[in-house]
């Protein structure tokens, strides 16, 4: 029996909350899995793509745009702000 597409996106979603948890730096590590254990629940398809590519960003460049030293892309710009309010020491 194969998965549903509910089934589906449980495991999307267990898989990007397991991401963000695991990014390998501390900071960028509780930011972004203190964002995902708010929000992902609460992501629409369109969402989670974007976080989903969100997470593909190589860390320092993703820790400057969340400490306001480089600024996002555009259509990251909404979500960084959103991370900017997790605390996470970066």
């Amino acid at each position: 029996m194969t998965a549903g597409p509910a089934e589906d996106a449980r495991n999307r979603v267990k898989r990007l909350h397991l991401r963000a948890w695991r990014r390998g730096t501390r900071e960028l590590d509780l930011v972004l899995g203190r964002f995902a254990d708010a929000e992902l629940g609460r992501m629409d398809g369109d969402r989670l793509d974007l976080f989903e590519a969100l997470l593909a960003v190589e860390d320092p460049l993703l820790a400057d745009w969340i400490a306001g030293r480089a600024r996002p892309p555009d259509r990251f710009a909404e979500m960084v702000a959103a991370l900017g309010r997790f605390p996470g020491g970066i």
